[in-house]
């Protein structure tokens, strides 16, 4: 199914100020229903969860709704959906638990292509427990995460695989399923960074392996909130540290001081919305959401190929990494220029991008353009249109006279 890309764009508030949003890799924009969502749950009125008052029943509500509507975005159990305030702060809370029972004799299993979220939170917890890290390579030029070579790299020492579903700079969706069969394989965990991924394509973190999948809901436009998916019976075996007043089940003892209750309530919101970007889905909210996703995966890779044309088009435009299998996000540079300096350029002009390492930290270095001021990103989600890639295209050709 094609999406009614005009009438996807008149529920974004921030999109009539007359910018091409190509920024959505570091967060999209929030659609009018998760605005009033947010705004319905303050009106209504809210308190803390568990009391005797209507307020706070609103709010129990609240968070089992939230909860569900993130498993039927990924495929997971409602019991085991974890809320904190970004993905980074949630890794670094579970590389804490799951570090308390490692060791010098344990290894863990980390990649160049991720974000630096789903990097130093193991690497730092297993160089506190002792435990030796070993890292998968990205071929570069091409920017692929090579699967086979997780063959060698875990073993039966290996305790976790940490792994990005899609690098948030390149685009790269590696072979996520083949590497945490290989963990799975010696009795390792895997950790699925979803971050990315999510707002670009049908998510099923059954189908990918994955024991936790991260993801960020204002990457797929709502609040400011981040979401460890994981099976309850995962979590009761893990111990995060707590307050001794703190509930102790799951997922809620993995969940520090008071939940945003009125952005939890845009966490639903944000979920519908995506559910009903194809009209003509039917069924379960889940086979809603199936549906809508590959219509946004389909449009957003027609348009990203009219973008990748026009940039091979522009002289003194580089594109980086040339991965199979990608989503729709280019990292490139202008010959001459700096990368804030084609950020600004393209700025005055009405184009947002993102420039500069983009926590790529690892990949970047890799690439050798870390310390060089990295470079530009600009990325589509569904409510990008073919003006916004050919507004990009004018303005970079104007700062190449091309």
């Amino acid at each position: 199914m094609s999406l009614d890309i005009a009438r996807i764009r008149a529920l974004y508030p921030a999109l009539s100020d007359g910018f091409a949003w190509l920024d959505a890799a570091a967060g999209t924009q929030v659609p009018q229903p998760v605005i009033d969502a947010i705004a319905a749950a303050y009106t209504e009125g809210i308190g803390n969860t568990h009391g005797a008052f209507p307020g706070s029943a609103r709010s129990d509500e609240i968070v089992s709704q939230a909860r569900q509507a993130v498993a039927d975005l990924v495929g997971g159990d409602p019991g085991g959906v974890v809320f904190g305030p970004n993905m980074t702060t949630l890794t670094y809370r579970f590389a804490y638990a799951l570090a308390k029972d490692w060791g010098p004799d344990d290894e863990i299993v980390v990649s160049r292509l991720d974000h630096d979220a789903n990097v130093r939170p193991w690497v730092q917890a297993a160089t506190r427990a002792g435990a030796r890290i070993r890292w998968a390579a990205v071929d570069v030029p091409s920017g692929e995460l090579p699967a086979e070579q997780y063959d060698e790299l875990v073993t039966d020492r290996t305790r976790l695989v940490a792994v990005t579903a899609a690098s948030n700079i390149l685009g790269t969706m590696p072979d996520v399923r083949r590497i945490t069969a290989r963990a799975h394989a010696v009795g390792a965990l895997a950790y699925v960074d979803g971050v990315h991924a999510t707002p670009h394509t049908p998510i099923d973190m059954a189908a990918l392996g994955a024991d936790f999948y991260a993801t960020s809901s204002y990457k797929w436009s709502g609040p400011h909130t981040g979401t460890v998916i994981a099976r309850p019976d995962l979590l009761e075996r893990l111990s995060p540290d707590k307050l001794a007043s703190s509930p102790e089940e799951v997922p809620d003892r993995f969940e520090t001081g008071t939940l945003p209750f009125a952005d939890l309530a845009g966490v639903t919101a944000a979920v519908d919305h995506l559910a009903g970007l194809d009209p003509d889905a039917t069924g379960t909210r889940r086979e809603r959401l199936l549906a809508s996703m590959t219509a946004v995966e389909a449009h957003e890779q027609a348009e990203f190929a009219r973008l990748l044309d026009g940039l091979a088009s522009l002289p003194g435009v580089g594109l980086i990494g040339s991965p199979r299998r990608r989503t729709a996000t280019a990292f490139f540079d202008v010959a001459g220029h700096k990368p804030r300096q084609v950020a600004e350029h393209l700025a005055a002009r009405k184009v947002n991008v993102w420039d500069g390492h983009c926590y790529a930290w690892e990949l970047t270095g890799a690439f050798g353009i870390r310390d060089s001021g990295s470079a530009v990103r600009a990325g589509l989600v569904h409510y990008n249109d073919r003006s916004d890639v050919d507004r990009l295209l004018n303005a970079l050709g104007d700062l190449t006279g091309s």
